[in-house]
């Protein structure tokens, strides 16, 4: 039941990421990225801060190291997905992105002899087939290809140490201490030019809404979850994001339904049903934290 849950709230998360795909491609004709990155992760961490002051000292100190760690890794993602995107397509650095799909069954594998059944193998597969039909028109390997392939990497390897780090109990703390040090390292990203904010009122809501929404919440939800769920469910769940972007798009109008939207969502959603029936019917491999 827990699990189910937890399956819940990551798809939940996935789903507010994807609604906010067409705020930020409005949003960055009037603001830098980094610096709309530094501002709305601010945001969020002095809210989450406010919220709970005491939570942080509550962490044991490894505890609290491992967060920084996680946020860190998290945070170094951000700032070069979103420099990767400036010298690449949009559907390009969506695909490379989603690709820590791949990543994160095979590090797992590889440097925790974290087991990975058949079915995961083919939802991976799958998924990875669904990503390139929703993203791709057309392909080449340049800078911003390559930074954008290790920002898939770092997020791979966020949801391996969020799934074998997190605990339930310390999730909100443990959130805490990312949102910091992802709005640090995005603050001396934007830094060098100066912080440009959001003058126009419909710019600052829709920043507080990713920084409230999309940032403070889903981190929290994504950081419990993952106290719940293997690494290798946690990225396929993950690959609803640009399913969801796009039914936002198409809500909103947008977009239009394409044979695009509809096979390679097919895809994707066919790959998570795999997923969460081989995680429901098998015995998860238990890993030593250390």
């Amino acid at each position: 039941m827990r699990t189910r849950l937890a399956a819940a709230a990551l798809l939940a998360v996935t789903a507010v990421w994807g609604s906010t795909f067409f705020l930020i491609k409005d949003l960055l004709d009037r603001i830098p990225a980094t610096d709309f990155l530094a501002v709305r992760f601010a945001i969020a961490f002095a809210a989450m801060f406010l919220l709970a002051p005491q939570a942080i000292s509550r962490l044991s100190p490894e505890v609290r190291r491992r967060s920084a760690y996680a946020g860190g890794i998290y945070g170094v993602a951000q700032i070069l997905q979103t420099v990767g995107l400036g010298h690449t397509d949009a559907s390009v650095s969506g695909f490379i992105t989603g690709l820590y799909v791949v990543a994160t069954p095979v590090l797992a594998s590889l440097a925790f002899r974290q087991r990975v059944s058949r079915t995961v193998w083919i939802a991976v597969g799958l998924s990875t087939v669904g990503l390139a039909i929703l993203s791709l028109r057309g392909f080449s390997v340049g800078f911003g290809e390559s930074i954008t392939f290790v920002c898939a990497i770092l997020y791979a390897v966020h949801i391996i140490v969020l799934s074998r780090w997190s605990t339930a109990a310390d999730a909100y703390a443990m959130a805490t201490i990312q949102m910091g040090v992802i709005a640090a390292l995005c603050l001396v990203a934007a830094a060098p030019g100066g912080v440009t904010i959001p003058h126009r009122s419909d710019d600052w809501i829709a920043v507080v809404y990713m920084a409230l929404a999309a940032g403070a919440l889903a981190m929290v939800l994504q950081t419990w979850a993952q106290s719940q769920l293997d690494a290798a469910r946690s990225a396929l769940l993950m690959t609803m994001e640009p399913v969801f972007a796009a039914t936002f798009a198409i809500t909103l109008g947008t977009e239009g339904v394409s044979w695009r939207l509809l096979l390679g969502g097919s895809f994707v959603l066919t790959a998570m049903v795999l997923a969460e029936t081989s995680g429901r019917s098998e015995t998860p491999v238990q890993i030593p934290l250390d």
